[in-house]
Formats: structure tokens, sequence, C-alpha cells
């Protein structure tokens, strides 16, 4: 007897070979398990470690010792994305985000517009998740979206490489169904 909502081998449903075509899946990760993943210049990342033993766990987010990004640590904040929600586009002309996402799966999709930039009109995405818990640094002049691609809300903290000014934000956005940026979420993603 199958659970309501399995299919069986046996009574999945069959197509002609004619209307199946083959498609090979393409190598993302390497063999030692690095992402094969082209990203916008000065991107990058630092894998975290989660220590547990019998009281619980500890992860550490930040520590400018690591010498992972050369900006400062001046501020942070934490923030959260419902399910199926995109927060952006967004970028900043004068510092970088500095992401750690403690819960849930996010998609962050990154659109490098600068001028300068060797990467210049390159879309990528990238997924963080509690799984494999990380920094991710968003340099300036990158427009990033965030897209909750889990079915809880996601808890992240941000370490921007400046304090926010509530007078003058160094925010600049653009809708998510833009044109100007050659991306699309899919038809159930809502957001601004």
């Amino acid at each position: 007897m199958l659970l309501p909502g399995t299919i069986s081998y046996l009574t999945a449903p069959r197509y002609p070979p004619a209307m199946v075509e083959l498609s090979r899946d393409r190598q993302t990760v390497t063999a030692s398990g690095e992402e094969l993943i082209q990203l916008p210049d000065g991107v990058g990342f630092r894998d975290a470690v989660t220590h547990v033993d019998d009281r619980g766990s500890l992860c550490e987010l930040y520590d400018p010792r690591w010498g992972w990004n050369p900006g400062p640590l001046v501020y942070s904040y934490m923030f959260t994305l419902r399910p199926g929600i995109v927060k952006g586009w967004a970028m900043h002309k004068e510092h970088e985000d500095r992401y750690f996402l403690l819960f849930g799966d996010l998609e962050v999709v990154l659109y490098d517009d600068r001028d300068e930039s060797p990467t210049q009109g390159l879309v990528a995405k990238v997924y963080l998740s509690e799984h494999r818990r990380r920094l991710m640094n968003i340099p300036a002049g990158i427009w990033h979206a965030d897209h909750n691609v889990g079915d809880r809300d996601v808890v992240a903290v941000n370490f921007p490489t400046r304090p926010y000014e509530h007078e003058n934000p160094d925010k600049y956005r653009l809708p998510i169904d833009t044109d100007r940026i050659p991306h699309r979420f899919d038809a159930g993603a809502r957001g601004w």
C-alpha cells in the first residue's frame, strides 16, 4: 500500500522515448566539494564551524582576526524574510554587505552592473543555508535580491562595512520585476 502523495515506479507515467529529451547534468562542484560558479568580482565566502556538545551548539559569526574581509566591523543587524518573499533589488554605492545566515534557506541573486568590473553583466545565484553556514560579502555596486526558497522564515545577520545612516541611507532600489536586470523570479515570488 502506498502512502498518500507517493508514486510507485510501477504506476508512474511512461513517456515514449521520442517525447523525452535526455540531458546530462553539468558539474556543479569539484571532487573536493568546492562550488563551480562564476561570481561577480569581489564576492567571497568564509565557511563557519558549528561546535556541538551535550549542552547545545556554538557558531562564531564574525571575527576580524580571521582576516577574511578588510572592511571594519562597525555595525550589525539581524533581518528575517518570510517564505516565498523576495527582498530587493538593492545596491549600495559606499559599503559592502556581509551576510551570515542563521536559519532557513536563502537564494541570493547577484547582478554586476559596475562599469569597470571584469564580471560586468554577470548574474549569479548563491544559496545560503543553515546546513552550511558561512559568511558572504556583497561588494558595493552589486545589485542583489534575497529570496527565501525555504518553508520557514530566514533569519540572517548583516555586518555591513559602515553603519546605517538613517538620515542619508546608502541604499538604492529597483522593483523585483525590473527590465534593467536580466533575471526573473518564479511567478509565485512576491516582494519589493
